[in-house]
Order: structure tokens, then sequence, then C-alpha cells
């Protein structure tokens, strides 16, 4: 099979909102001086530096001091759960509105077309109005204990909750985790990727003018060190980290030695199988959208692909041709569907990934190469969507997280087979199959180890839908209801209305 041409659009221009050169950590409503070491902010699409942020090791000092005494005060302490739905129901509607600036700073950050991360964004606001609605049926629960005695079951903040979030969506998946813990009553750090601060900056800024008190919404700028030093910091009651699993393990024990709720969003590696009684075009759809949107920059993509035998050629010549139409180009651009990867880092390893592949014995049905787009964008972050074939399961690019525009396909034989090979990595974080057989849809969704199946559809993620991993694919879960839990703490208040019994009488 031969390599197939790529359709690019280099228009070289980014939305003026999203000019600013310098970003410092937002603190108790405003940012702080810039001091500490400056870490520059590279253009995924050319490679030059179009920014700079500072890591301030005094900013994690600031920022617990000022989120402590936030939470402890007035008017936060004493706002009931009305206010602050009103006021995440105002966070949301100015995300809304300012959507194409805040997706400018995301596509900077992680290469993203500029289309796909502003409609990001105006998704993002129902997190806010979502958690606003789940308060005005967050009751106490009651229960009857003896004849003269009851329980009353309140949740509570737990109190300053550490964000740690990722450079393909600080603002979209911070949110994940932002709006759940305000709307439980706690202050909150963000701590974005040193090369991806600007979005959460702006979110907190546009907290302050939504009207949250200043010191509820934080933002440091830092690094590995920073996260160690909020982790463990005896201020802070609770860390929900989003990023690689190995990183989550290390962190996680730390969290861990100091007593205090760990919940993370690890790595994945996610099977997206498709059956021969399947919905072929729909599958080969599902599994272009799945596997390449954000140039594959997402923790859910369908990266390994498993096809029945009997349509195994018929549905890699399909899904060939339906790759071929994704086109490169600017974030900008509105013609862009992808763009870059995020940094250099990520772009020598995705193609480490596949160098190595290919050393082995698999082969290139398509991308692979860095594509030309014109001089302009030479030391650019470029990488084709690349399918890969001929692979077996003990290959490293069938193991490990890629998180780049890359997919191998494989073919099995058996449902069994299938479920086995989809089982068969560490990761668990979700799965997707195609079929219309009605017993095999409860038979594979039961079996399949992850935390969420899609049943002929793919990434199909809701904010009222649990989300989270199994295995090494994290703990605890993010978004419907069941997050309000994880950002509370339990209380029960039992109260006795009859006289004391003395067990010593007689």
């Amino acid at each position: 099979m031969s390599l197939l041409a790529l359709q690019t659009d280099p228009t070289p221009t980014m939305p003026t909102s999203a000019q600013q050169d310098l970003f410092t950590s937002y603190v108790s409503g405003a940012a702080i001086a810039p001091t500490g070491r400056k870490t520059p902010l590279h253009d995924p699409s050319t490679g030059a530096v179009w920014a700079s942020a500072f890591v301030s090791d005094e900013a994690v000092e600031l920022a617990v001091a000022s989120a402590a005494k936030a939470f402890a005060s007035a008017p936060w302490a004493s706002m009931t759960g009305y206010e602050r739905a009103s006021l995440l129901r105002r966070l949301g509607a100015l995300i809304a509105a300012n959507a194409d600036r805040l997706g400018a700073l995301e596509s900077l950050a992680n290469g993203k077309s500029h289309a796909a991360t502003a409609a990001e964004m105006k998704a993002t606001a129902a997190w806010y109005d979502y958690y606003a609605s789940a308060l005005d049926t967050h009751d106490d629960v009651f229960r009857t204990v003896s004849r003269t005695a009851d329980a009353r079951i309140v949740r509570e903040p737990l109190g300053v909750v550490v964000a740690i979030t990722p450079f393909n969506g600080a603002l979209s998946l911070g949110s994940w985790k932002l709006a759940p813990a305000l709307a439980m009553g706690n202050a909150v750090i963000l701590k974005p990727p040193a090369e991806a601060p600007g979005s959460s900056i702006a979110l907190a800024e546009l907290a302050m003018e939504a009207g949250f008190p200043a010191g509820i919404v934080n933002v440091v700028i830092g690094d590995a060190v920073a996260s160690e030093a909020l982790a463990t910091h005896p201020g802070v009651q609770m860390v929900s980290f989003t990023g690689s699993t190995a990183t989550a393990k290390v962190l996680g024990a730390k969290v861990a030695a100091g007593m205090k709720r760990f919940v993370c969003e690890a790595g994945g590696k996610s099977a997206h199988i498709v059956f021969a009684d399947g919905d072929v075009d729909s599958a080969v759809i599902a599994a272009t959208q799945g596997a390449f949107s954000g140039s594959g920059q997402t923790c859910v993509a369908g990266s390994r692909i498993l096809v029945q035998a009997e349509i195994y050629d018929s549905f890699v010549e399909r899904y060939i041709a339906s790759v071929s139409r994704i086109r490169l180009g600017h974030p900008a651009s509105p013609k862009a569907h992808i763009g870059p990867v995020a940094n250099r880092r990520q772009y020598e390893r995705i193609n480490g990934f596949v160098n190595e592949a290919v050393a082995a014995g698999a082969r290139l049905a398509s991308g692979g190469l860095k594509p030309d787009l014109g001089p302009e964008f030479i030391d650019g972050y470029w990488i084709a969507p690349t399918i890969v074939l001929d692979v077996s399961s003990d290959m490293r690019i069938c193991r490990e997280e890629i998180f780049g525009p890359v997919v191998t396909v494989q073919r099995f034989e058996t449902e069994e087979e299938a479920i086995s090979m989809a089982n068969g990595v560490e990761y668990g974080l979700a799965a997707g199959f195609w079929t219309r057989d009605v017993g095999r849809v409860r038979r594979v969704s039961r079996q399949l180890q992850a935390g969420t199946v899609w049943v002929n559809t793919y990434r199909a993620i809701n904010l009222r839908v649990p989300f989270g991993g199994y295995k090494q694919s994290g703990i605890g879960r993010e978004n419907g209801v069941e997050a309000m839990d994880e950002f509370s703490q339990v209380k029960a208040i039992v109260v006795e209305y009859g006289p004391a019994a003395d067990p010593f009488a007689n």
C-alpha cells in the first residue's frame, strides 16, 4: 500500500486576542511579580518563541496561603449552595462569551486547531451550569437510627484543592476539576504545565469577574518541583491530577504519605474494536475521529484498532481513504482539521515510536513523514496522520500511550480474541466496539476492562457521565454527580432526642 498524499493548509495567522508575551502565577485575584525561572513558550506550528512564563517557587506558598484564607473567611465560608450556583453560572457564561480568546490560548499551548479549541471552550461552559444545577438537588440525607435518634449525613468541602492539569486541555480538563470543586465549596489552586499557562490564568481572571472571592481560584505556573511542593504542602487537603501514569504513581505516593485525597486520570491505550456484523461505514468515521482529533493528543484516543478478519482488508482500505481527507494546517486556519503536536519533546517521542515499529517490521499505510507545509513551518512540530499495519501486540507501539496522531490496526478472529487483545495492556481508560448483535453488546461491554465503554460510537464524552480508568489509568471519577463526592467529605451528625440510657443502672 503506497503512502497517500497529504492535504495541507498553511494559513499563518493567529487571532489577535491571543497576543500576550508574559505570564506569571495568579494569586488572590492578581498576577504576581515576574520572579523566578523564565520559561520560553513555543508556538507549536513554527517552533518560535511567542511568549514567556515565570516559574516561581514562592508562588506555591503564596497560593496555598491565599486559598486557605479565602476558604475559611467570609463571604465564601458562609455562602449557600444557591449562591455558589449563581457564581458558577456566571463563570460558565463568561467562558462561552470569551471562547475565541480562550481557544486561541489553548491552540498556542497544544497545537489544536482554533476552530476545535473555541468549540471546546463553548462546550466547557456547560460544566459550570451542570454543577450549578446539581447543587439545587444536592441535599443532606436523613436516616433513622432508633426510635429516638436520627442521623443527618452531610457532605462538606475538603478545603484547599490542587488541580494539576495537562497541556492538551488545561482549561477544559481543568474545568472537569474546578467546577465540581467550587460547587462543593472548596478553594482551588490550578497548576497547569509551565508551557501552557495562558488559558488557566484567563480562567482565574474570569472567575474574579464572575464574582468569586479573591483567593478561591489561583494559578501556579510550575514544573514537577511545584507539583510536588503543592502535593506535600500541609495546607493542601486534596490533589486531583491528569497526566501520565508514571507521574501519577510518583505524585500519588507523596499525596498518600500525607493522608490526603488523591484522584487521578492517567494514561490510556484504548482499543476500538470493529466486529464483522457492525456498521463498518460508521466505524470508519468514528475510528478516524477517535484516533486523530486534536492530533491524537487525547487520553481516550482509539489508538489500537482491532478489526475482525473477514472485514479487515475492506476496513483498512476505507480507513486509509478516510484518514487521507484530514487536512493539516495552521491552528488559526478555518480549513485546518488538525494542527501540530504540542512541543518538541512530544514530537520526538512520537516519531520514536513509529521508527522503532518500522524497524521491527511494521508497515506504514499512511503518514510517517513530516509534511511539507512551507519554509515558515519547517521548525514546527508537525506529524502527518499515521496508520501502522503489520504490528504485533508485544510491540511497544501497541502497548504504550503515544499521545499523537498514530494508530495501529490489527486483525482478530473471534470475540474472545478481541477481548483478550483489548484487555492485554496495563491501561483501562476507555474502549469501544461496533456490533449489531444485542447479546454481544452485553457480553463484550461487561468483559472489557475499561472505565468507559462506547458501543456503536466512540469518544462520546458527556458531562453527566462519570469518567475515569481501570487498572493503571486512574483512581476515582470525574464528571457526573459522582465528581461532587470526590471533592467533598462525609460527616454524620447523630442526634438523640430521648433520655440517655444508663447501662450501669442495675
